[in-house]
């Protein structure tokens, strides 16, 4: 398999990376610097799959043709993305990638044949409304991000995220891809830490709502959804008490998703009236 990695410098893709090549998948990491890229390419060494590097800035990406001209050069069968601002840039460059940006690679990835998943990292407080299982203090928690921290990150990442389900939806009603199924993986982990990976997390729907998560474990866990091929939908992650592996079969034999109380309908009538 062959993966496109956007936002190939951050350190979720980072640890990332060599997972991916230990299944030995092709790796295409797309990163702004060139500086980086033999950081990068250190990942690949002893690893059973093929390590490339892409030199483009994802701000430069302003048009879905922008993005199926990067898609096309890499022609992937999984697309992963794990980029954004990080804060730099201030407003403006939030928007142009972590909305504008992901939109475009969606929409291409989307309608590219060799593409069957498409994984997006998000975070845990990109939706509308407090779901049912969220504990009002954890919803406080992230209503304070969401409108007094990083409102206009809180807003793109929201705008990407139902943008990504809008399309998932349109595709499954479309007979037209009835013969090619498509993963639209949405991890959402809480608040991000640098300690080593646990390898135990709460995954899906999270009764503790906005907990943390190590980066590490998020790595494993997206590395985890893009291997199977029956994940799809909002998952919710956060450090808990279940292994990973375990985490993730429970998900997928128990059908959760965090999705199950947005309205996809609305989502695709905004997006496609």
């Amino acid at each position: 398999m062959q993966v496109l990695l956007l936002g190939g410098h951050g350190k979720v893709a980072l640890y990332m990376t060599p997972l991916l090549l230990n299944r030995a998948w092709s790796v295409t990491s797309v990163v702004r610097n060139p500086d980086h890229e033999s950081e990068i390419l250190a990942l690949g060494k002893g690893r059973k799959g093929k390590l490339n590097v892409l030199i483009s800035s994802l701000e430069d990406v302003k048009s879905v043709a922008d993005a199926r001209k990067i898609i096309d050069t890499v022609t992937p069968d999984y697309v992963v993305w794990s980029a954004g601002a990080g804060g730099k840039g201030g407003p403006a460059s939030t928007i142009a990638i972590d909305q504008e940006a992901a939109k475009h690679f969606m929409t291409a990835s989307f309608a590219a044949p060799s593409v069957s998943r498409f994984l997006m990292v998000s975070w845990i407080g990109s939706r509308r409304n407090q779901p049912s299982w969220m504990p009002n203090d954890a919803w406080a928690g992230i209503m304070v991000g969401k409108t007094e921290k990083l409102p206009t990150y809180a807003a793109a990442k929201l705008e990407a995220d139902e943008y990504m389900t809008a399309l998932a939806a349109k595709r499954k009603q479309d007979p037209a891809f009835a013969a090619h199924p498509f993963q639209a993986i949405n991890l959402r982990p809480g608040i991000l830490t640098d300690e080593p990976a646990t390898r135990k997390v709460e995954l899906g729907i999270t009764a503790k709502g906005r907990g943390s998560v190590t980066r590490e474990d998020v790595a494993i866990v997206a590395d985890q959804l893009l291997a199977r091929a029956d994940t799809d939908g909002w998952f919710d992650l956060v450090n808990g008490d279940l292994p990973v592996e375990e985490a993730v079969e429970k998900l997928v034999t128990e059908k959760i998703d965090a999705l199950n109380e947005e309205d996809v309908d609305a989502m695709v009538k905004r997006f496609f009236p």
